[in-house]
């Protein structure tokens, strides 16, 4: 019988021992739904898990998307606030929710230490919010949604050009809206829709189901709708 983890050899770019961790095997992926903002719900194994690795030599946590080169001081630092505290522990097994949660929070420390990009450090705890909203703890989650928010505003003001412009300019506005930050939603929802220079069909639509949605969410707590929104119909 195939079993829904494997293994996969990782060498470590801080200590440079190699040392092997899990992932989900594709066939395992089954989605029962997906929220607006990109957060996808598991049947049984969540992926998710398992997207950070954990060097168990040194405690360096990292996803596939860091960067492997260190510059000069960021090693000692990583050394002063972890490694010099980590007691040798193996994260090649199956995950709880637990292990999820801190595996992604030492991977946001070693992000910040590395000075990793901006879209990193905003995946990072994008996924902390999506770990806190499953389990159902709205307090955190919207902590997290909100150092989220900041980091992808960050991104879009460094590297907006350079990337897909649209699905960063509505994450920007599902997240102010998850946030009550009405106002500041229908600015970027209008903006994708508005722009004649978006070509992404799938971001244009679900920015028009969202721009819908944040109305409603504003006429439900008698909000004063801006003008473009008094216009609709």
């Amino acid at each position: 019988m195939v079993e829904p983890l494997y293994e996969i050899a990782v060498k470590c770019t801080y200590c440079d021992n190699a040392f092997r961790t899990m992932k989900v095997r594709p066939s395992f992926k089954k989605a029962s739904k997906t929220d607006a903002d990109f957060c996808v719900h598991y049947k049984d194994i969540n992926p998710d898990y398992y997207v950070v690795r954990i060097c168990p030599f040194c405690g360096y946590a990292h996803t596939e998307n860091f960067a492997d080169k260190w510059h000069p001081g960021q090693k000692e630092a990583f050394y002063t606030k972890v490694s010099k505290n980590w007691t040798m522990r193996d994260y090649c097994r199956e995950r709880t929710w637990e292990d999820a949660l801190y595996s992604y929070k030492l991977a946001l420390i070693s992000a910040q230490i590395k000075d990793e990009k901006s879209r990193v450090v905003a995946g990072l705890l994008h996924h902390l919010a999506w770990l806190y909203r499953v389990k159902g703890d709205w307090e955190q989650e919207e902590r997290f949604l909100t150092y989220a928010l900041d980091a992808y505003v960050s991104v879009f003001e460094t590297e907006g050009m350079d990337i897909n412009n649209a699905r960063l300019m509505y994450l920007m506005g599902e997240l102010n809206r998850r946030l009550s930050r009405f106002n500041e939603a229908v600015k970027w929802f209008s903006r994708i829709i508005n722009d004649r220079k978006i070509m992404d069909a799938a971001m244009i639509r679900a920015s028009r189901e969202q721009w819908v949605i944040t109305r409603e969410d504003m006429l439900a707590i008698r909000m004063e709708l801006p003008e473009e929104m008094k216009q609709a119909t």
